[in-house]
């Protein structure tokens, strides 16, 4: 049996539950992406009521064929162009008044992207915005919290998987890299410490390339080993700066 047609055969079942109270399903995006020393949240202007033009994460409800996951990664699709990217359920959000539309739970998804790779025009075209966290608005509903949660999630999961993997470009340097896990941690990490620990990964290959942008001498470039970086990965190594 295809999935289509598993699918449409779902559909055509016979709702057994009928009798109970309806509920939505959603699913909201938190979408992070690293820029210029700073970690970012793309967020748009809400375009249905309740809330219509207040500031938004980005979701949609999910459909009878659907599985939550996929809805998701839909949603992404639409908005960034991007199919391969990190993506990781969060929280589900379920209080009874969470939303004044009508009874909706939430299964919140954050998602790491590197901010040169997304479709600027799709996301243009979605009036979607750029936020830093420092200078992120109020959100509709419960996205604050979700936004929260997912941050805190992102913090826990950088202390054991080398994350910047998913959120740095393809060549980077080490003090660019401790930019992001200070924009991470909301914190300043010491240099010296940090070099070392990230070295010790083995999971840098350093290239012959330098970046002198911030100074004449210049720093050298790196990127990541990206099978050193999946053993890594399964071996559960601790990353804790």
């Amino acid at each position: 049996m295809t999935p289509s047609s598993a699918s449409d055969m779902h559909l055509e079942h016979k709702d057994f539950y009928a009798q109970n109270d309806k509920i939505y399903v959603a699913t909201d995006c938190i979408i992070f992406g690293f820029d210029d020393g700073d970690l970012k949240l793309l967020v748009f202007k809400r375009r249905v009521e309740p809330n219509s033009g207040i500031w938004s994460l980005i979701g949609s409800f999910v459909k009878l064929g659907e599985d939550v996951d996929e809805a998701a990664r839909r949603v992404l699709k639409e908005i960034t162009g991007l199919n391969q990217l990190f993506l990781e359920q969060s929280k589900t959000y379920g209080k009874a008044d969470r939303d004044p539309g009508y009874r909706c739970l939430s299964v919140a998804h954050y998602a790491l992207i590197r901010i040169d790779d997304y479709d600027k025009q799709l996301v243009e075209e979605h009036g979607a915005f750029w936020y830093t966290l420092k200078d992120l608005p109020v959100l509709a509903l419960d996205h604050n919290q979700m936004v929260t949660d997912a941050l805190d999630m992102l913090r826990r999961k950088s202390r054991y998987q080398p994350i910047g993997f998913e959120l740095l470009p393809e060549k980077f340097t080490i003090p660019q890299m401790q930019k992001l896990y200070e924009a991470i941690y909301q914190r300043e990490l010491d240099p010296r410490n940090f070099r070392k620990k990230v070295l010790s990964l083995k999971v840098l290959v350093k290239l012959d390339e330098k970046d002198k942008t911030s100074s004449k001498r210049g720093a050298y470039l790196y990127r990541f080993d990206s099978e050193k970086y999946q053993e890594l990965l399964e071996s559960g190594y601790n990353f804790e700066i």
